[in-house]
């Protein structure tokens, strides 16, 4: 009983005599615990990011970046829209062009044809009204009188205002329809908006109106 004691306190010392861990073995092993526990961490963040994630930032740098397709609003089927209108707007004017080119040379007959064509073809267009201008011009000298003047009396309205059309009602419902209170009325319109056409000089070499309506707005004005 005794010697089992002794030997027990014998033995006590052993224990008491193993060296404590330093300062620095306790940090390098707070060191290593804590990078263990870093990487652990890191591990577990990359297995919680799906995969098709990582494989988006695995292809994705700041230099490989491609660019962003470009936005274009406007449909290939509306940009071949614009493009036949503009060619058509195109087509237009230049019949219109042409027409008060050759009324302007006295060529009556074939500024009718220019005039006419645009009117025909190209009707869905405003300026098609000017182009009846010059139609109703052309026909008035021409010899279809009756339709010149109904073609200037529909104009007259959808082109209200514009005083050459005005002007030249005037003239040919004084002559051809003797209805002077009427082409007085359409005058006075004409007048306000330019009283260049009171100029007989005017009307012949500027607007390049045909000799039979010249002589008509003359008769006009002198009340003859």
């Amino acid at each position: 009983m005794g010697a089992c004691k002794i030997s027990f306190i014998h033995h006590l010392p052993v224990l008491w005599k193993k060296k404590p861990k330093t300062l620095q073995h306790l940090s390098v092993s707070s060191s290593s615990s804590s990078s263990s526990s870093s990487s652990t961490r890191r591990g577990l963040l990359l297995l919680s990011v799906p995969i098709s994630g990582l494989l988006l930032l695995s292809n994705t740098s700041p230099l490989s970046c491609a660019p962003l397709p470009k936005f274009d609003p406007v449909s290939p089927s509306e940009k071949d829209a614009s493009a036949t209108l503009s060619q058509r707007v195109s087509e237009a004017v230049g019949l219109l062009e042409k027409g008060r080119e050759l009324q302007a040379q006295g060529d009556f007959q074939q500024a009718l044809d220019y005039f006419t064509q645009v009117v025909k073809d190209y009707k869905d267009f405003a300026f098609s009204d000017y182009a009846r201008v010059g139609r109703a011009l052309a026909l008035y000298e021409v010899g279809d009188r009756e339709e010149a003047i109904t073609e200037m009396e529909d104009v007259s309205i959808s082109l209200k205002g514009y005083p050459e059309v005005h002007a030249a009602l005037a003239a040919a419902l004084y002559v051809d329809k003797h209805a002077p209170l009427l082409a007085e009325n359409q005058f006075t319109i004409a007048t306000l908006l330019d009283p260049k056409y009171t100029d007989i000089t005017y009307v012949r070499e500027t607007k390049h109106w045909p000799p039979s309506l010249v002589s008509s707005l003359q008769h006009f004005i002198t009340l003859s």
